[in-house]
């Protein structure tokens, strides 16, 4: 496997993508939705097209999973690839600058190497699997915040907040009243690549999609960071629970969270 050429093609699709995305995140938007708060945008569509056709004509053989439109898994292949052509697309809707580019290879169902790319402040995290994680080709760390008093953290709400509103506030209560601030930003790969560079201390989110996060887990990873469930179990791409930390807080977060899930059953 020649992981220079993976992360080469990624990089190719993504800076294409991204410049179509920086072309139109300040113009009127075409947009549809897919649920009452889940949008989609033309751009959306036309980034997975760009990325996914140079993906599929680097590697033909490979499967393909991407969030809007894509699903080209064979059953032969032990390569699968995972796109968010436009991670954190109703921030772009509103022209907000926080969304990213999201693409992940995985192996015989491990991340093999991740990559996302904010094309507006023109910063790309990247990953290979024991080979550390960079931020514009720097060698990036985690933080040393080692107490969630001390730490800033932030999270996302899944789509239909509406109907499970106070559920999640239940969370956001509890981490909010330990920590120093908690932030929303709305890309959950930006958010574990910030975690990853030091920017954040920790993160947490329920039901996001595999594209979410297979790229940003294997950045934060190989930054020296720790994933898991909200009760500490192994973290994997296709759960519904994300808990992420500069691992030195991590304990003390999955605590935190830990108890709410008693509260609710005392």
């Amino acid at each position: 496997m020649d992981a220079q050429e993976f992360i080469s093609v990624a990089w190719d699709a993504a800076s294409t993508a991204g410049a179509l995305i920086r072309g139109h995140w300040q113009r009127p938007k075409e947009i549809d939705y897919k649920g009452a708060i889940d949008l989609v945008t033309s751009v959306d569509r036309e980034s997975e097209r760009i990325i996914v056709d140079a993906l599929q004509w680097a590697f033909p053989d490979h499967s393909i999973l991407a969030e809007e439109e894509t699903d080209r898994r064979k059953s032969q292949s032990s390569f699968l690839w995972l796109v968010d052509p436009l991670d954190g697309t109703t921030n772009f809707a509103h022209s907000y600058p926080q969304f990213c580019v999201s693409i992940a290879l995985q192996y015989e169902n491990e991340t093999l190497l991740g990559l996302v790319y904010d094309p507006i402040r023109n910063e790309c995290f990247k990953a290979v699997r024991q080979r550390g994680a960079t931020l514009n080709d720097k060698p990036i760390k985690v933080s040393t915040t080692n107490e969630v008093d001390k730490a800033l953290l932030a999270t996302g709400f899944p789509y239909d907040r509406r109907d499970c509103a106070d559920f999640y506030l239940t969370y956001f209560k509890a981490f909010m009243t330990r920590c120093q601030g908690i932030r929303r930003g709305g890309s959950a790969a930006l958010d574990l690549c910030y975690l990853a560079c030091g920017r954040l201390d920790g993160f947490w989110e329920l039901k996001l999609k595999p594209w979410d996060t297979a790229a940003g887990s294997l950045i934060l990873n190989e930054a020296g960071g720790k994933l898991s469930d909200f009760f500490g179990n192994p973290f994997t791409i296709w759960g519904e629970e994300t808990l992420a930390s500069n691992r030195l807080i991590h304990d003390e977060m999955v605590g935190i969270a830990e108890r709410v899930v008693q509260a609710r059953v005392d």
